[in-house]
């Protein structure tokens, strides 16, 4: 499927799924209760260039079911056009979020950016983009299966 996330980087993603639910305090079957300090963060997600950290707190975005997933986002980072297959939901942690509708990059956009607090909704297919000027940490959240397609494949990291 063209966009999906390789078998490689859905393994990296079950063992971090698998980490983070033993590491949940106090939970009771079917509940799921952790905090910051027992998130674990993996370096340079391969979707993403490297520079970026994530945090997958709850199911598999490579699956179908529900699914949530951290971003740290380091300063002055771009994510090139990209479409995602389901509709993405993103809540601003911390830091300012800038994103942008369109296929290409122009920062002019959304120079305004979504600040901590800001709660944005991108539907399935839509081409945006994203960068910070600052650490920014996003949480994501969705009805998977989700996956990245880049609207020119040469900014795939994956394809580096």
């Amino acid at each position: 499927m063209s966009g999906a996330w390789i078998r490689g980087e859905t393994a990296l993603l079950v063992v971090l799924v698998m980490s983070v639910i033993g590491g949940s305090l106090g939970a009771q079957p079917g509940h799921l209760m952790t905090t910051p300090t027992h998130l674990k963060w993996i370096d340079d997600p391969p979707m993403l260039m490297p520079g970026a950290k994530m945090a997958v707190m709850q199911g598999d975005p490579t699956k179908a079911g529900p699914y949530v997933y951290r971003l740290r986002i380091p300063a002055d980072y771009n994510v090139m056009p990209h479409r995602h297959p389901a509709d993405e939901h993103l809540t601003v942690l911390s830091g300012t979020f800038y994103l942008a509708v369109g296929e290409t990059f122009d920062p002019e956009k959304g120079r305004q950016g979504f600040p901590m607090g800001s709660f944005l909704v991108m539907p399935a297919e839509t081409a945006h983009y994203a960068w910070t000027k600052e650490e920014t940490i996003v949480q994501v959240h969705g009805i998977g299966p989700s996956g990245i397609t880049y609207v020119n494949p040469s900014d795939d990291p994956r394809k580096r």
